[in-house]
């Protein structure tokens, strides 16, 4: 009974968004180099870039360094709310769509009053204001802490805003990250970010290539700042990158990987989110193929390349974006791998993990994990 109950609140949930697309299958060769393949059909020349690009994914993901940081300070008022401003930066990926290379990231540094409560359990049970009044920097007798926050797919400019403030309010200085093709770097001609994960085979690992190298110049931000134990913090979509991003940098010390998956395939075939996407995929490609297509952005390879790092995996009990055997199948590799890790189960669904009680659920095991091994 609970299972049906939440299965039908989740697809209550998902059909709310009425601009869903069936876009057209494209093998999208345009968005790869061609590496001397000219001569070959596009399905292959895009099959031996995916092929090139992991058999060393140290390049593949290297984000050459920048000092383009621009930051602009948040309007008094805003400041007052906890967030100090926004910093923007050149993408290391340069797309076609120039209002995608710009970087945006929304600042919310931990002050000196903000730990004046360090019982997470206790400040998310009793409704406290999660505003920080101190937008200074953090006061600390070591290398502060700092979380970069990368949110779910198609998330608006607020998506997890909340959360980086209680992160900031327990002492976690959080930079969120708007994704390609999201806010402030979606084109005019969407109204959803559909050119990250879509039925265009190559611009959907490119975009998400570029999350992973747009994350990796955050962070040198972070670092710039004089931030030492930095971790990262992704959801759903954002969880995948998130896990691309810790496997090629090293600065990173821990990871919250909030909904898991260790194919990016899977997901986009089986996920109730993802359907219109796999209408355009079918009839086109197989998911065994689209799994070993999709490789460079999946988690699964990069297993080996994460044991630096402290890990918790989150999955939903009653999940049908990111189906729950899947989950289950990443914890079990972790597991069989030896790789450290934590685990925690919501009882809930993929999109009522964002509704009362269960996102405070979610934050409390989120913010914790980060608390301890930062």
């Amino acid at each position: 009974m609970i299972t049906s109950f939440f299965h039908d609140w989740e697809h209550r949930l998902a059909s709310v968004s009425k601009d869903r697309i069936v876009r057209p299958f494209e093998w999208g060769e345009d968005w790869v180099t061609s590496n001397g393949h000219q001569s070959h059909d596009a399905q292959t020349r895009v099959a031996n870039w995916v092929t090139e690009a992991m058999s060393d994914t140290g390049t593949f993901f290297d984000a050459p360094a920048t000092q383009d940081y621009q930051f602009e300070n948040a309007p008094a008022a805003v400041q007052r709310k906890g967030e100090a401003g926004t910093l923007r930066f050149p993408s290391a990926l340069v797309t076609p769509h120039a209002v995608n290379n710009t970087v945006y990231a929304r600042w919310f540094p931990a002050g000196p009053q903000s730990n004046h409560d360090t019982n997470v359990d206790r400040v998310l049970r009793s409704g406290s204001s999660i505003h920080n009044a101190s937008v200074g920097r953090v006061s600390r007798s070591g290398p502060g802490r700092a979380v970069l926050v990368m949110s779910q797919w198609n998330a608006d400019r607020d998506g997890h805003v909340g959360l980086a403030r209680l992160l900031a309010r327990f002492g976690i200085s959080a930079l969120r990250m708007s994704l390609p093709y999201h806010d402030l770097r979606m084109p005019a001609e969407l109204t959803r970010a559909d050119y990250i994960v879509s039925s265009n085979i190559a611009r959907t690992v490119q975009a998400c290539r570029q999350a992973v190298l747009d994350a990796r110049r955050a962070i040198a931000w972070l670092a710039l700042q004089g931030y030492e134990r930095i971790g990262i913090l992704g959801t759903s979509l954002g969880s995948c990158l998130a896990m691309l991003t810790t496997a090629h940098e090293p600065r990173i010390r821990a990871q919250a990987l909030n909904h898991i998956s260790p194919w990016f395939a899977d997901v986009v075939w089986r996920g109730l989110s993802t359907q219109h996407v796999r209408q355009g995929l079918e009839g086109h490609v197989e998911l065994s193929q689209l799994r070993e297509l999709w490789r460079p952005i999946s988690p699964f390879p990069y297993l080996d390349q994460v044991r630096h790092a402290r890990t918790l995996l989150v999955y939903a009990k009653y999940d049908l974006t990111f189906p729950v055997d899947l989950s289950r199948m990443l914890v079990e590799e972790f597991k069989n791998e030896r790789v450290p890790h934590e685990v925690a189960v919501l009882p809930c669904g993929h999109y009522s993990t964002g509704m009362a009680p269960f996102k405070f659920l979610d934050a409390y095991h989120l913010i914790r994990f980060l608390r301890q091994n930062l």
